[in-house]
């Protein structure tokens, strides 16, 4: 079965953007193991609001992936994109089932990680730290999440300061 791994990055107070939903910190001169994460999956899930926040790129971020996009409404077509708005986690546990492949970013947002945290499916997180605190913004779960346990697989620390942590179920 196809594991969904959580990859993102958070701030050191445990938001994933600004209030204002930026994300400029994030952006350094490391790759942080992308490059090798992006070539071991083959599908995305992205919330709406993530979703948009990555068409302010100047190309499409995730090519060759099947890239799903969730959003409580009906949304005009984008041939880079399937817009899901059924059921999240049933959806999510027939792509793990059903398909062949790769492992399933799970790219986020706070709301749609905490949706997939609370269903149990979220197999393993790679979460990178950067040295910042924000204040406030957007948190990588919301405070509708369950308590859930995870195992810590390996942490490595980086010269920059971050420190990138991979846990499992």
């Amino acid at each position: 079965m196809r594991k969904v791994v959580l990859f993102t990055a958070s701030s050191l107070d445990g938001f994933i953007a600004t209030k204002s939903g930026g994300i400029d910190w994030l952006f350094t001169d490391a790759d942080y193991g992308y490059k090798r994460f992006f070539n071991s999956i083959d599908t995305t899930l992205t919330g709406y609001k993530t979703y948009k926040k990555a068409l302010s790129f100047s190309e499409f971020v995730f090519p060759g992936k099947a890239n799903y996009v969730f959003s409580r409404k009906k949304r005009r077509p984008d041939p880079n994109v399937t817009f899901v708005s059924r059921n999240v986690p049933a959806f999510v546990r027939t792509l793990k089932k059903e398909k062949s492949g790769k492992n399933i970013w799970l790219v986020g947002g706070g709301s749609i990680n905490s949706v997939m945290l609370n269903a149990g499916l979220i197999d393993e997180m790679i979460i990178s730290y950067h040295p910042i605190i924000l204040g406030g913004g957007i948190p990588l779960f919301t405070d509708k999440s369950r308590e859930s346990e995870f195992t810590l697989v390996r942490q490595k620390l980086y010269p920059s300061g971050l420190v990138q942590i991979r846990y499992k179920k």
